[in-house]
């Protein structure tokens, strides 16, 4: 069993795919990025504060030992800027449109804090949109997906069909890299494929 620092629902169904009980903790923490922070840097800066804060807030409750707290945090990359989720309706629809027809990278920071040891991973993946004109961005972001995804699209929802390839970990664009999360918590003595209630 392990905390899971994230409320997404996407990151949950993925730890349920691999079989990896847990509870969710959410992590409350300021996510602005640094001046002049490089992205991959706070990515990992991001996991890491989440698990770490959630494993230290836990201590404080419970007496029994915890088990690990599993964190992660996924950007959209462009240009060499962090594109988060949109402020609005304007945002997320500028969002679309400087991605359309060009390479992006999706950059996920995970984080396993036992306590003693922080295991850590960044995961690139590149992908690949179709031109995107102003009328169709509208048409998505009327979907309502859009609104609460780093970068302003789902590629597990409506949002795939704006995505012509992808270079790399498709769990990781939707938020966290399966065969990687596996290594860092095997690194921790827990395990996946176990069978949910």
């Amino acid at each position: 069993m392990i905390y899971l620092a994230s409320q997404s629902p996407r990151r949950a169904e993925l730890l349920q795919q691999i079989g990896v009980p847990f509870s969710v903790s959410p992590a409350d923490i300021d996510e602005t990025p640094f001046d002049h922070e490089q992205p991959e840097a706070y990515v990992r800066r991001m996991a890491t504060t989440k698990a770490q804060t959630v494993w230290q807030r836990l201590e404080t409750s419970q007496s029994a030992p915890l088990p690990p707290v599993l964190a992660a945090d996924t950007s959209v990359v462009i240009d060499q800027q962090i594109l988060g989720k949109p402020a609005d309706r304007e945002d997320g629809i500028r969002m679309l449109i400087q991605l359309s027809d060009r390479i992006h990278s999706v950059l996920t920071g995970v984080a396993v804090f036992d306590g003693k040891q922080l295991h850590q991973a960044v995961v690139e993946t590149r992908v690949v949109f179709a031109p995107i004109d102003r009328a169709l961005a509208e048409r998505y972001w009327s979907t309502g997906e859009p609104v609460d995804k780093a970068g302003g699209y789902g590629i597990q929802g409506k949002g795939a069909v704006l995505v012509e390839r992808i270079d790399g970990c498709y769990s990781n664009v939707v938020g966290l890299p399966l065969a990687e999360t596996a290594k860092l918590l095997k690194t921790c003595g827990v395990g996946f494929w176990h069978s949910n209630p």
